[in-house]
């Protein structure tokens, strides 16, 4: 039986990411697990995260799982971030007065604009930005199989990703101003919004990955 892991560091929503992953794939045996011999030999794996990426990065490190989750990425195994996942895959976040995080994508992750209006009815946005919006895929990749362009998935973030290169950006959102919320490189695939809270769209994702064997 194949196997997804997913790496349980004390800051993901492992629950509902686990359940919905065996919604996508009820033949796939998922592991949530914090045992880099688990992880390395899964077939798939998922890094989660909610909550600050100080204390993210703190866990990971605690753990022992910066040089797995590194590689997990270079040994080719399909590797999907989600939310905070996201944040931490990247070289430097902005929050918490700035926090060092894997550099696994090349890149960094700012807060958004207090002041941003809805350019309708220019009311003030609140941030964090939580709920549900549109995703635009930017390039074709496997995950996005299926999925309508403009397709709605939920989000919960104060914090976006701001990539080095125009080349990694997978999909895009707009939230008083355009950022990117999925990222693609290699075996290496990222999304800011969760996909275990969005209904069809984010179990069709879930069942993508499932299905991809890291390359393009």
């Amino acid at each position: 039986m194949s196997t997804v892991a997913v790496i349980d560091y004390g800051m993901g929503n492992l629950h509902s990411v686990s359940k919905a992953l065996e919604k996508a794939d009820p033949a796939r045996q998922v592991k949530v697990t914090s045992d880099p011999e688990q992880i390395l030999g899964a077939d798939h794996v998922v890094l989660p995260g909610v909550g600050a990426i100080r204390d993210c990065m703190a866990e990971i490190r605690r753990l022992q799982l910066e040089t797995v989750i590194l590689q997990v990425a270079e040994q080719g195994t399909p590797l999907l971030g989600v939310c905070v996942g996201m944040q931490a895959m990247m070289e430097y976040s902005a929050e918490n007065d700035g926090t060092r995080c894997l550099g696994l994508l090349p890149g960094k992750v700012q807060s958004f604009p207090r002041d941003m209006r809805d350019p309708l009815s220019d009311e003030r946005l609140k941030v964090p930005h939580m709920g549900w919006n549109q995703v635009y895929p930017q390039v074709e990749h496997p995950l996005w199989q299926n999925i309508a362009n403009g397709a709605r998935f939920y989000f919960v973030h104060s914090y976006y990703v701001e990539p080095a290169s125009p080349d990694l950006i997978a999909a895009s959102c707009n939230y008083g101003i355009p950022f990117t919320c999925a990222l693609a490189k290699g075996n290496v695939f990222a999304v800011q919004f969760h996909p275990e809270k969005s209904q069809h769209a984010g179990l069709q994702l879930y069942t993508n990955f499932l299905n991809w064997d890291g390359s393009l």
